[in-house]
């Protein structure tokens, strides 16, 4: 390093090691240069400083641009540039035009453009592209602009914090993505610097993942609503004749509706989660290979089965929830204080019902293990849970208890409903059957379709295929062993029907 280059990063203080004594010169990393003074510009100083790199600014105002990582050295952005092999350009695309001045001195260096639009398509090329236009003599890699500043500034907690990378020079990209690591941050390679504008497209989008199951959960929220109004309320006030009307049940949306609606979406969101991985095994045993993709609709499906499942675990909340001030509701009390005035005037007391009171237990005692198995299916899906978790350990809980969760949760609709399945007057208008009878079928055939799974011929099956069986290699096979059959005869058809006994499955065609 020559003497003016050592002039111009001075560090204001001095590297300790962890005996703590100063580290000798020879030893310390080179200085990292930040192009800007912004929040996120000050996070990422902190951090590469925390993390023992020297950080020198680079700004318009060296003398007044707020407070920076104590430690830091702020200089004119020639001078900084001039400092450091590494530049961060933490400013916006629309204050780029003083780096096309600077490119003497960026000759050669990486620079790591960090920038990110207001919306897409803002601009004909992106960011990172037009940067390397305006230097071209700098080797430019797209890198940090899918970290915030508290992502930054809070460490990685997680294993979501990860840092998609892209650029022309393998080296320029070797280096960022070494200093990624030391950041304590995930690298992801995701090519050359085209890919730029993926990668700047990437912080602006809204929720996509959440998108299938939000749409999901609401038209299946709207349906149910409406048909429970319909068949709860509307009938009452259509069909039934004004001198038989107690009174209004239009207060029932309030809180009734809402009661019946909440727990049906959650159980059938909750069916969906497990549903395409029997579709999965059937498709398999049906193909008789692992080898071929699962349609498109189905891999989308599989990809956003989290969501479906966090969404189902809110809405068994709020069923909890709504169910806990049934007691407190004005209806409930008034009913009940009808009730014992009723009696008390008729003199009469009501026999106690074994039956009632087994039906009630059951139906809450089954209710409430569901519900915990559900919290325990949502509390091993966050990140920090699921990362302490082997893989074994985490299929089990979401495939074994998972399946658990479905099964107490359709018990306990059908311990709700008990017997009205068989009373005629539950079916309003003689064909339309109460909700909770419709959100039965999906739950009910994916349990079963999980029982036939474990069927010993079709789980046998099933593993073979999974452990890289294929139906069209024995198929290759047995045609060989005919063409090779005329000198070998008893041995080749005992050889065949082994072969044939070992792959016979009723559900295989």
């Amino acid at each position: 390093m020559s003497g003016q280059e050592r002039s111009d990063s001075v560090c204001l203080c001095p590297v300790v090691d962890v005996l703590g004594g100063a580290v000798p010169a020879q030893s310390q990393p080179p200085p990292l240069c930040v192009f800007g003074t912004g929040d996120l510009a000050r996070t990422l100083g902190q951090r590469l400083f925390h993390t023992g790199y020297r950080v020198v600014y680079g700004s318009r105002r060296p003398h007044s641009c707020g407070p920076l990582p104590h430690g830091a050295q702020v200089l004119s952005h020639a001078a900084a540039a001039q400092s450091a092999s590494v530049v961060f350009v933490c400013v916006h695309r629309e204050h780029y035009d003083f780096l096309q001045s600077l490119a003497p001195q960026l000759e050669g260096k990486v620079l790591v453009d960090v920038s990110n639009n207001r919306r897409k398509g803002l601009y004909p090329e992106s960011n990172a592209v037009y940067l390397q236009r305006l230097v071209p003599g700098a080797y430019v890699v797209k890198a940090f602009n899918t970290l915030s500043a508290w992502a930054l500034q809070n460490g990685p907690s997680d294993a979501n914090r990860q840092v998609f990378l892209c650029g022309d020079n393998a080296e320029a990209k070797q280096m960022v993505a070494e200093l990624s690591s030391r950041l304590g941050l995930g690298v992801i390679d995701r090519g050359s610097l085209s890919a730029s504008r993926d990668l700047e497209d990437f912080p602006l989008q809204l929720f996509p993942k959440w998108r299938l199951p939000l749409g999901l959960a609401a038209g299946l929220t709207a349906f149910f609503f409406v048909y429970a109004l319909t068949v709860d309320v509307i009938y009452s006030a259509t069909t039934v004749k004004p001198e038989d009307r107690v009174q209004d049940r239009s207060f029932r949306i309030m809180v009734s509706l809402a009661n019946k609606v909440f727990p049906i979406v959650s159980l059938i969101m909750l069916s969906l989660c497990y549903l395409p991985g029997v579709l999965a095994s059937a498709i398999q045993l049906y193909r008789g290979t692992k080898y071929r993709r699962f349609p498109d609709w189905l891999d989308r499906w599989m990809l956003c089965r989290k969501q479906i499942g966090l969404l189902a675990l809110a809405l068994a909340f709020l069923h909890v929830l709504y169910t806990l001030i049934i007691p407190q509701r004005y209806f409930v009390r008034d009913k009940l204080t009808q009730k014992a005035v009723s009696l008390i005037r008729k003199n009469k007391t009501e026999e106690f019902d074994a039956t009632e009171a087994w039906k009630t237990d059951s139906y809450f005692s089954v209710g409430i293990l569901g519900f915990g198995l559900y919290v325990v299916l949502g509390i091993t899906s966050l990140p920090s849970v699921s990362n302490a978790l082997s893989w074994r350990e985490f299929t089990f809980v979401q495939s074994k208890l998972g399946s658990l969760t479905l099964f107490f949760c359709t018990l306990h609709t059908y311990l709700y409903g008990w017997n009205k399945f068989l009373l005629p007057k539950s079916y309003k208008w003689k064909w339309t059957p109460p909700p909770y009878m419709l959100c039965l079928v999906i739950p009910s055939a994916v349990l079963l379709g999980k029982l036939l799974l474990l069927l010993p011929c079709v789980q046998r099956s099933l593993t073979r295929i999974r452990q890289g069986w294929d139906r069209s290699d024995v198929g290759a096979e047995r045609g060989e062993d005919k063409g090779m059959g005329a000198g070998r005869g008893e041995e080749m058809s005992d050889m065949g029907v082994e072969r044939v006994e070992e792959t016979s499955s009723p559900l295989i065609p």
